[in-house]
């Protein structure tokens, strides 16, 4: 496994890692993982299964059971449980917050942590979410912590809503974004933060092209030698 070079890409809620790191991984012919797409997948499982997220004491031994028993793949960019697709259910806002609740559940991480590693095939692997380097690929040929201020996270989720057709205000989008940097921060399993020989690299003022062209420039310098 230690010979599959992987490129791991974290960073706070829309940093722009996901667009980024597919991005990458096709440039370079890699697969892709988008660690969060499988907590999302994973939270919309045990909601459809009756389990109460919003209930003072999580049921954490059953979470991760339903989380571990949901036959969950990936195809063409498209997210299936079972035989469906749920790629627009997983990306709703409500989604994203059930996600953050059962993430910080050590029996729930500990189940995906497998299912992430089987994600690290020939000829290599970007992997984007929160721990990919600290935690899940510790070993990873090139640490990135993708990042930009909260003002310009919230705008960029503001337009991507709006381009659905979605409503959303700013303000409650900036409140939401510093509530969940903070829940990933401050929490005890796998917190989000900058590992040792991480690379830093601030997007606030970068769009998507240039902040592709910058991480390719490392991975140039630091995988594919």
């Amino acid at each position: 496994m230690s010979a599959v070079p992987v490129i791991a890409i974290d960073g706070p809620a829309a940093s722009g890692k996901g667009a980024v790191a597919q991005a990458v991984a096709d440039q370079l012919g890699f697969h892709y993982l988008d660690s969060g797409a499988i907590y999302r997948a994973a939270a919309l499982a045990v909601v459809t299964a009756g389990i109460d997220l919003g209930a003072p004491n999580l049921p954490e031994k059953d979470i991760a059971t339903v989380a571990t028993r949901m036959r969950l793949s990936f195809k063409d960019g498209q997210v299936f449980i079972a035989d469906h697709n749920v790629i627009e259910s997983i990306r709703s806002e409500e989604c994203g917050k059930n996600a953050s609740k059962i993430a910080v559940l050590p029996m729930l991480r500990s189940a995906l942590l497998e299912l992430q590693h089987n994600f690290r095939r020939s000829p290599g692997l970007v992997a984007e979410g929160r721990d990919m380097g600290t935690v899940i690929f510790p070993d990873a040929g090139l640490k990135i912590f993708l990042t930009a201020t909260a003002e310009v996270r919230a705008a960029r989720r503001h337009k991507q809503l709006m381009e659905k057709g979605i409503n959303a205000k700013m303000l409650d989008l900036l409140t939401e974004i510093e509530e969940r940097d903070a829940r990933d921060v401050e929490r005890t399993i796998a917190p989000l933060r900058v590992g040792e020989t991480t690379v830093t690299i601030d997007t606030s003022t970068l769009d998507l092209a240039q902040s592709i062209d910058v991480i390719m420039k490392l991975c140039k310098s630091n995988v594919m030698q």
